[in-house]
């Protein structure tokens, strides 16, 4: 007779309770479950540039002829093109499939089982997803009131299991920065730290021209945000000199694809056009911000991404979540202590704001 537990004797066993990351809901897993058409949803729940790519990089997918080839494996082209944006050598550049598979090389990189990982929660539930895959232990320190992170609490943590320093900056999903000081100072401790600037483009604070200077600061960035990328999933990493050589060694072979590398190109090619989108997400963040004041229902905080993070004050975020769905409007919602019952509102175009503001004042 059959062992009645088949081959799940033979899955590790600090992943059997292991629970995955939560991904944004997909307008189209709602067909028969909200009150518009699939087609008429407007997401606002993923962080997603809600004016897509550059229309560059549309056209030279259509002309693009090399489909059936792999693509460099060595990420050369695409390494001096990240370098020239980053203004970083292109030796010390590693690209993935979205920065969440850099997140995941770094911890393959340096975790192991009872390695320390320092993270400062709520924060990107990522880290937490990488470690506990690795057989890491997580240190979680919470962060203040106002989702700034105490670095005397972050300091007294280090111990001699400690192997990575996570900091989101602007964190996800609060939308706050770390300040500078702050993060030179978690650097002075000697630790590998890595700073994870996926939203840097929405507010220009940036350690990049750092990692020259500490060898133990590694800084990520991302495409599927400002560039409208999300689609292609195109992230990288800037390491200290040697540790780049590490993860092209580990990485999976051909973890960019070519139609990624060829939509990196053409919005590297596009800049001003797309920075001038972000200049739009800005603005209409800023509009955002002064309408879900004036609610009584909601408090949102200032954000410095393409998102606004807001605590619910009357209800629970769950049924404002599902409410709004209801309507066709999409966002994220929190339901922990460390978020105190909240939504995370993703920044979209004029009409998405004005949409959103009409449906919560009907639920008020």
């Amino acid at each position: 007779m059959a062992d009645s537990e088949g081959i799940k004797k033979f899955i590790r066993p600090h992943l059997v309770g292991f629970s995955g990351y939560s991904a944004s809901t997909s307008p189209d897993t709602l067909e028969g479950k909200i009150d518009v058409p699939v087609d008429s949803v407007i997401k606002m729940n993923a962080n997603e540039n809600p004016y897509g790519c550059s229309p560059k990089v549309l056209k030279a997918l259509a002309n693009c002829k090399h489909f059936n080839i792999y693509p460099d494996d060595g990420q050369q082209e695409l390494r001096k093109e990240l370098a020239k944006y980053a203004g970083v050598p292109a030796e010390r550049i590693v690209a993935g499939h979205g920065s969440n598979s850099i997140i995941d090389m770094i911890v393959r990189l340096f975790v192991g089982p009872g390695d320390e990982v320092i993270n400062c929660v709520p924060t990107f539930d990522i880290y937490r997803f990488s470690t506990e895959i690795c057989g890491g232990t997580l240190v979680n320190i919470s962060r203040e009131a106002d989702f700034s992170i105490d670095v005397k609490k972050v300091k007294a943590a280090l111990s001699r299991k400690t192997r990575l320093i996570f900091l989101a900056t602007p964190n996800n999903p609060t939308g706050n920065i770390v300040p500078r000081q702050d993060i030179l100072e978690i650097i002075a401790a000697g630790f590998p730290v890595v700073v994870d600037e996926a939203y840097y483009e929405f507010n220009g604070e940036t350690m990049m021209p750092d990692t020259a200077k500490y060898n133990n600061l590694i800084v990520l960035r991302s495409f599927s945000k400002w560039a409208g990328l999300a689609g292609f999933r195109v992230g990288y990493g800037v390491f200290p000199p040697g540790i780049a050589d590490f993860l092209m060694a580990i990485k999976i072979p051909h973890n960019v694809n070519v139609a990624a590398e060829l939509a990196v190109k053409e919005s590297l090619a596009d800049i001003n056009f797309l920075q001038d989108r972000v200049k739009a997400i800005i603005k209409e963040r800023s509009r955002l911000f002064d309408a879900l004041l004036s609610l009584k229902s909601l408090k949102p905080y200032p954000s410095k991404a393409n998102f606004i993070y807001c605590q619910v004050l009357k209800g629970s975020a769950s049924e404002l979540y599902q409410k709004l769905q209801r309507k066709g409007i999409l966002v994220r919602y929190f339901d922990n202590p460390l978020l105190k019952n909240g939504i995370r509102i993703s920044v979209g175009k004029p009409e998405h704001t004005d949409a959103l503001m009409k449906a919560l004042r009907e639920l008020e």
